[in-house]
C-alpha cells in the first residue's frame, strides 16, 4: 500500500498538571466511528505513566516515549516511532502530547522537516492553562510554560472547578492578551472540548521560537531509547528510577502485577506528597486496578484495563525536597518469588 500523505497531527501542549490527558480522553470519546487515531505520549519520567493512563481500543494506539522532551533527547526516538506508526497503523489521525515541561519548538522543526515533508500536516496546536498556574511566579516565569502558550494556536482553560472566579477572569485575559491573538480560546468544563475544534481546525501558523538553552543543553544526553520498559520487575523487587532536568525531579517506581496495594493507605500516602507533587499512578489494589491521578493536591481515583505492573511517577520542583518513597508500607499482599 502506498505511504500515508498529509496525516493531520494535533499537538496538544501544556503545562505540569494542566489537563492534557483529560482533554485528549474527552476527544477520544467523540472519535469519529470510521477514524483510526494514534496517540503518541512524551513524559518527563523515565516510568513511563501516561500510555497507562488510556484503555485498549482498537481504534486507538497508544505508543508512549518516557524518559525526557521530545524537542531534546527523544527527537530521533519521535521520529522512528512516528514512522513505524504511520507505517503499520496507517491512522486517519495523529495526536501528540508533549512531557508538561516539553518545549514545542524543536518538535515543530520536526514534523516540518524533510523527513515528514507531504506525509503529515501539522494542526492548530492546542494549549492547555491551568488558571492556577498564573498565581504562580515560578510557574509563570518559567521559559517553558511561556512558549507553550506562546507558540499555540488556539488555548483550553482548563482545571475550572478547582479555580476561583477570579482565577478564571485572570486566566481569560491572559489568554486574550497573547498576541498574535489566538484563534479561539475555550473555557473546558470537566476537562470536556468539542471535537470540532479538532475536525476544523487549520493548518497551524508557523510560529518561530528558539529552543531554550535549558533544552539545548538536554538535547546533548544520551538516548534513553534503552530504558522504554517491555516487562515488570521480579514479585518483590520493585524498580526505581530518577530523572531531573529543567528544576524538576521525577522519581519513578514500577512493581509486579502480582503485587496489590491497599487503596486508603495508597489514598493517605498521596496525601502527605507536598501539594505541589505532580502524582499519576495505576495499581494492582484490593478493589481491582486502579488509575490514580493527582494535580495541585486534588486526587482523582478511576478503575482501568491496565494490568501489565503497577507504576507511579511523583513530579516535584527542584527546590522541595525529594518525597521518601516508604510506599511499600501500602502493600496489601506481597507474593513470594
Amino acid at each position: 500500500m502506498p505511504a500515508p500523505t498529509h496525516v493531520p497531527v494535533h499537538i496538544i501542549t501544556g503545562f505540569l498538571g494542566s489537563g492534557k490527558t483529560t482533554l485528549i480522553h474527552s476527544l477520544i470519546e467523540q472519535k469519529p466511528v470510521g477514524e483510526k487515531w494514534a496517540i503518541l505520549v512524551n513524559e518527563f519520567g523515565q516510568i513511563g505513566i501516561d500510555q497507562a493512563m488510556f484503555d485498549q481500543r482498537d481504534d486507538i494506539v497508544v505508543k508512549g516515549l518516557p524518559g525526557g522532551c521530545l524537542c531534546c533527547q527523544l527527537a530521533f526516538v519521535l521520529q522512528a516511532a512516528l514512522v513505524n506508526l504511520l507505517t503499520r497503523s496507517k491512522p486517519d489521525r495523529v495526536i501528540i502530547e508533549p512531557s508538561g515541561l516539553g518545549h514545542p519548538a524543536g518538535l515543530l522543526d520536526l514534523l516540518r522537516g524533510e523527513a515528514f515533508q507531504d506525509v503529515v500536516t501539522v494542526h492548530d496546536i492546542i494549549a492547555t492553562l491551568d488558571p492556577r498556574r498564573l498565581d504562580e511566579p515560578r510557574a509563570r516565569a518559567h521559559e517553558t510554560f511561556q512558549d507553550q502558550l506562546a507558540m499555540a494556536d488556539a488555548v483550553v482553560i482548563t482545571m475550572r472547578e478547582q479555580a476561583t472566579p477570579e482565577q478564571l477572569e485572570n486566566a481569560q485575559h491572559f489568554a486574550e492578551a497573547l498576541w498574535p491573538p489566538r484563534k479561539w480560546i475555550h473555557h473546558a468544563n470537566v476537562g470536556q472540548l468539542s471535537i470540532a475544534h479538532l475536525l476544523q481546525s487549520g493548518k497551524a501558523a508557523s510560529k518561530s521560537a528558539n529552543v531554550p538553552a535549558a533544552h539545548q543543553q538536554q538535547a546533548a544526553a544520551p538516548s534513553l531509547e534503552g530504558h522504554f520498559f517491555d516487562f515488570p520487575p521480579p514479585p518483590g523487587k520493585p524498580q526505581h528510577e530518577t530523572a531531573s532536568a529543567l528544576g524538576y525531579t521525577s522519581t519513578g517506581m514500577r512493581w509486579h502485577p502480582s503485587e496489590r496495594f491497599d487503596l486508603d493507605r495508597l489514598a493517605i500516602w498521596l496525601g502527605e506528597l507536598p501539594p505541589a507533587a505532580r502524582v499519576k499512578g495505576v495499581f494492582h489494589t484490593g478493589h481491582g486496578w486502579k488509575r490514580l491521578n493527582r494535580a495541585d493536591g486534588t486526587l482523582s481515583v478511576e478503575s482501568c484495563a491496565w494490568r501489565q505492573d503497577s507504576r507511579l511517577e511523583v513530579i516535584l520542583p527542584d527546590i522541595l525536597a525529594a518525597p521518601r518513597m516508604d510506599i511499600e508500607a501500602c502493600l496489601l499482599s506481597r507474593p513470594i518469588s
